[in-house]
């Protein structure tokens, strides 16, 4: 069984991630003040990113440094990892849990980071916000400007002593996180742990290499 991590429906959704971060339009429509923060996390990241993404003069190599510590700021990381393998995490190790949890960080990072010079200039609108029954909050923003027209992207956020943190992506109704909770519970299926993290140090290579 080939155990490949596909990333073609992430790839769009890190991609959007550069997008949506670095592009958000004015033009707000607030659904619920109680998760207004969590709008607030996107918009007040969207200036930063803008300036890393816009300036070429940067070598690539140090944008993608400048873009990775914006997104560990944002981003809750461990969350995203536990949604990710569900109830496969307990087949890991607390060492290997760890060592999940940075090889998938490098995974994302380098991933999108390899899509850095592929912004031109996309425009986003925040379409509004709401809040989840479990106190989660939903961002919902649309990309214009694609090659394939205008794209819904939707940011999951969680509050996190005290914090609103990003824990999932939704582009055009597909979870980053479901996407790549189907692969790697085929690769748990069919090597267990020690598989995963090694299918995902070589992608990391691989990616590394390419860069």
């Amino acid at each position: 069984m080939k155990t490949s991590i596909r990333s073609s429906r992430a790839t769009r959704a890190l991609y959007a991630i550069l997008v949506v971060l670095g592009t958000l339009a004015a033009a707000v429509s607030h659904a619920d003040d109680a998760v207004a923060g969590a709008r607030e996390v996107v918009e007040s990241t969207s200036t930063q990113v803008l300036g890393i993404l816009q300036n070429k003069e940067v070598p690539v190599d140090r944008r993608l440094e400048e873009l990775q510590q914006v997104a560990y700021q944002r981003f809750d990381f461990p969350t995203i990892g536990r949604l990710v393998l569900a109830r496969g995490w307990s087949q890991l190790s607390a060492e290997q849990q760890e060592a999940f949890l940075t090889d998938f960080k490098r995974h994302l990072s380098l991933d999108y980071g390899r899509r850095i010079d592929a912004y031109t200039n996309q425009t986003v609108q925040i379409l509004g916000d709401r809040a989840e029954a479990n106190g989660d909050a939903t961002v919902k923003t649309v990309v214009n400007g694609t090659t394939s027209g205008s794209v819904a992207v939707d940011y999951r956020l969680r509050k996190l002593g005290g914090e609103w943190r990003v824990i999932d992506i939704i582009i055009e109704g597909v979870s980053l996180v479901s996407s790549y909770r189907s692969q790697f519970q085929e690769i748990l299926a069919s090597g267990g742990p020690t598989r995963l993290l090694q299918v995902l140090r070589e992608k990391n290579e691989k990616s590394a290499s390419a860069s």
